[in-house]
């Protein structure tokens, strides 16, 4: 299978590179879904869904072709951290996360006509106790504001970072060890393209 027939239903650059770098050549289409949980839903069972769907709405614009999609959920004690609306929320939510654990959920899945497939990964992320000044100048550089649980964790959050538990990859918005279960699974191997690509 060709890679150049892989549609990624994202806009996120960061999803972007990190397929890049296997050398995977495709089309980037992102969709635009209602993001906000049903009353209720368990923050995996929301990166799941949202997953699925942006996946669904791609395919029906590329018939025969390959789609992926991925959704991240952060939820603390159970409750969804989304995308900030400004800086003040930003602020809020870094506050949330200083000192303690939180969970960070990704779910990626690929479609192409009937046929969809997916996975899920969960990761566990301890952050240190967090200065309000440090709170501020981070919210101030513009990082969190496009970001689920406003930070990223392959930038400027790096340092706020004790511990992670489970896939870096999966916390900055993409596993890449579920991705290529499920990229495989529709005959395109990472390595095989990375090789190509050399």
């Amino acid at each position: 299978m060709n890679s150049c027939d892989l549609v990624l239903a994202s806009a996120s650059p960061r999803r972007l590179e990190l397929l890049s770098a296997f050398g995977l050549k495709m089309q980037v289409d992102p969709v635009h879904v209602d993001e906000r949980p049903e009353p209720g839903e368990a923050p995996a069972t929301l990166a799941e869904r949202l997953a699925g769907k942006k996946a669904a709405a791609a395919a029906s614009r590329h018939p025969g072709r390959i789609v992926l999609a991925a959704d991240t959920v952060v939820a603390v004690d159970g409750e969804v951290l989304g995308k900030p609306a400004d800086g003040a929320e930003a602020e809020r939510m870094l506050r949330r996360l200083a000192g303690r654990r939180h969970e960070v959920f990704t779910a990626v899945a690929t479609r192409r006509d009937g046929q969809a497939l997916g996975r899920l990964s969960r990761s566990e992320v301890d952050f240190r106790t967090l200065e309000s000044d440090e709170i501020a100048a981070y919210v101030a550089t513009g990082e969190p504001l496009d970001k689920a649980g406003a930070y990223g964790i392959q930038g400027l959050a790096a340092i706020f970072v004790t511990r992670l538990c489970g896939s870096y990859s999966g916390v900055v918005g993409l596993p890449l060890f579920e991705t290529a279960e499920l990229l495989q699974e529709f005959g395109i191997g990472l390595l095989c393209c990375a090789g190509a690509a050399a």
